[in-house]
């Protein structure tokens, strides 16, 4: 990590797009946590998962010279979008079973319950059991903050199904956060 000078992310995007191994498993150590718990929030199993980030390093390092560099920070962001997209495109590929047309009509929603209490590990647990599609939608409007329109059209399903599919995922949350913090007391 220490060859880098000046503004290291900017040097490490004009070694990568040379072609530098170092350059490659810099970029590796630097972001691959981060880029593999964005995949993690998206495909649960573990197998498809090291696949699925085996294909965004290639896609990353192969699309780095169409990368614009537009400060510190612009190679996390534009590497983290890839890794959403790849995740996506697999997904779509599997998507037969995965996501269900819903109707419009949602039951009473839970209240969003305050998180200050609950650990975000525990969280992203919570995420990660989620049905595939509830979690795929849930993540792209919590976290990659696409709009239900912009979900409908990256997964080929109706909008009002995204809608509906951030609701049940919100609830199910909801009643996880719940009943951890019951058994968080009942522990006590």
């Amino acid at each position: 990590m220490s060859f880098f000078t000046g503004d290291r992310e900017k040097q490490l995007v004009k070694l990568l797009r040379s072609g530098d191994h170092a350059a490659m498993k810099e970029f590796y150590s630097l972001y691959g946590g981060f880029l593999t718990a964005v995949c993690n929030r998206y495909i649960a199993n573990d197998e498809d998962m090291k696949d699925v980030m085996q294909d965004v390093m290639i896609c990353i390092f192969t699309h780095i010279k169409d990368f614009e560099y537009r400060g510190k920070g612009s190679l996390k962001a534009w590497a983290s979008r890839v890794t959403a997209n790849e995740s996506l495109h697999f997904l779509r590929a599997q998507k037969k079973d995965r996501f269900t047309e819903l109707s419009q009509d949602f039951p009473e929603e839970a209240d969003d319950p305050p998180l200050d209490d609950v650990p975000p590990e525990v969280i992203q647990e919570f995420i990660t059991e989620l049905p595939p599609g509830y979690r795929t939608v849930f993540n792209l409007y919590v976290f990659q903050d696409y709009s239900h329109e912009e979900i409908a059209q990256q997964l080929g399903i109706k909008r009002d199904s995204s809608a509906s599919q951030l609701h049940r995922a919100k609830n199910i949350l909801a009643k996880k956060i719940n009943e951890y913090r019951k058994n968080k007391i009942q522990s006590r």
